[in-house]
């Protein structure tokens, strides 16, 4: 089908729309569907442009804005944050279901509903406020069919209200045209969400999918496919699969990170976090506050093999959850960046849990001939909210004797600076730990498995066991060996 639009310029339903304008335009001509938006704080963007492109009658029922908070809560319900998911989500649900009391009987048979919502604050006149919103497309596949939904959260990266507005308007189009046209297959729709943008203007750490068209998607492997895409440094998911948006969980909190690559996570890997937390809460900055505790994997371990097995990453993404553990999936291979990251999101303290091994890989400068000022600028930028290093010992298997940070063996030329950090109290020996669960190792419980070695079993937790033979992670098989 060809459709006249002016003079001799005609536009194909088949063809791929690319840009902005093609894409608004491509959905005004589609009568399928029909619905209303809602932008609050940040002016109506995304409907801006479906009025811009023309045939806009034919897809908005309503467009409104309500920028006075009383007006707001009057018509969504009161909340403490306007510029929330709780927000969000009263706007899509109360606005859908007004299109279908409204409209339903008139229409219903043949249309497909939509609302699409955000609220969002962009650079104040001041200058100083957080650039961030929510935005969400509630919508009908079908006619008479139950409602899938997507929800991003979104940073907006320009130094200019004007420039953040244009490209919140351009992720919204982007966001309604993937879901109207490319609800079936997710992973193409979350590419295309910074069509016509860069990743240096918009950050997207958050997306979840939900609803009937979307109930065989896996929103641990969206969130994983934004860090991929570089849409975000670093997405996050709780132990039961919901995805998080990382500043909601972090704001207010004090955080401990425990790094590793969980294949599978041991006995050690729970031991480091509970000796770290007990050490972490007793300090006089902490004790009293929340604290969040979140295993982190980064991009550079799922892609230790020259490509993410996304089989891989779900086997160690449930075995954490069965140990009732948050996930932050995160592209900062750095020590010094992940501080950065979590910095940005809480003004609270901040513990990262490591191995001694780590600690001293840490001290290794060809990881830091990047940066300017090498080793100093990374350690500066790592300990410069008084950030801390919870250590646990290390027993390398050739010896009882353990390395701890009173004995870490680094550079001669570096010895005077971990001195320093040292003495400053930047490390934390954890000294609590237990002893049975030096020597475990997941490389060995990998061998183990493999080699249809049993004793891999009192290695990781009881759940975790269960988990690896119910569901045959890693290779686990039930033939074995006597």
């Amino acid at each position: 089908m060809r459709v006249r639009l002016s003079g001799n310029l005609t536009y194909s339903m088949k063809e791929e729309a690319v840009d902005t304008h093609q894409k608004a335009l491509r959905i005004n001509l589609d009568n399928r569907w029909y619905g209303t938006f809602a932008e609050i704080g940040a002016g109506q963007e995304v409907v801006r442009w479906f009025f811009r492109v023309g045939g806009a009658a034919g897809t908005i029922a309503k467009s409104m804005s309500a920028y006075d908070m009383t007006v707001s809560d009057a018509i969504y319900g009161s909340t403490d944050r306007y510029v929330s998911r709780q927000r969000l989500q009263s706007m899509l649900d109360h606005e859908f279901q007004l299109n279908l009391d409204r409209l339903q009987d008139k229409r219903g048979d043949g249309t497909s509903f939509f609302t699409f919502a955000d609220t969002v604050t962009t650079r104040s006149f001041k200058g100083n406020n957080e650039c961030h919103g929510w935005m969400g497309v509630k919508f009908q596949s079908h006619p008479l069919d139950a409602p899938s939904q997507i929800v991003i959260h979104v940073r907006m990266l320009d130094g200019d209200a004007a420039l953040q507005q244009e490209a919140l308007g351009i992720v919204g189009v982007n966001l309604l045209f993937g879901a109207f046209f490319r609800h079936h297959e997710p992973d193409a729709m979350v590419e295309s969400l910074l069509d016509q943008l860069t990743t240096g203007r918009i950050e997207i750490d958050m997306i979840e999918f939900t609803g009937i068209e979307f109930r065989y998607v896996d929103n641990r492997l969206m969130s994983l496919k934004l860090v991929q895409l570089g849409l975000t440094g670093a997405a996050m998911f709780g132990p039961n699969r919901e995805v998080l948006q990382p500043s909601e969980v972090f704001r207010k909190h004090a955080v401990l990170v425990a790094r590793g690559s969980f294949r599978p996570v041991t006995n050690v890997n729970l031991d480091m976090l509970s000796a770290a937390h007990e050490k972490f809460v007793a300090h006089p900055a902490v004790a009293g506050k929340p604290v969040v505790q979140v295993m982190e994997i980064t991009m550079r371990n799922l892609l230790a093999t020259g490509a993410v097995d996304r089989r891989d990453f779900l086997a160690r993404a449930d075995l954490l959850s069965a140990c009732g553990m948050s996930v932050l999936v995160s592209d900062y291979s750095e020590y010094y960046r992940l501080a950065g990251y979590l910095a940005r999101h809480t003004q609270e303290r901040i513990g990262i849990v490591m191995g001694a091994a780590s600690l001293i890989e840490l001290f290794d400068e060809k990881y830091y001939t990047a940066l300017p000022g090498g080793i100093l600028e990374s350690f500066g930028r790592l300990f410069k909210n008084d950030l801390k290093l919870y250590v646990y010992p290390l027993q390398d298997g050739k010896s009882p004797d353990l390395t701890t940070i009173d004995n870490v063996q680094v550079a001669a030329e570096l010895r005077p600076l971990y001195r320093y950090l040292a003495d400053r109290g930047s490390f934390v020996q954890l000294d609590n730990y237990h002893p049975e669960c030096l020597s475990i190792f997941s490389r060995d419980v990998l061998q183990r498995i493999a080699a249809h070695d049993a004793s891999w079993e009192q290695m990781v937790p009881a759940q975790v066991a269960d988990l690896i033979k119910k569901r045959g992670f890693f290779g686990y098989s039930k033939a074995r060996t006597d």
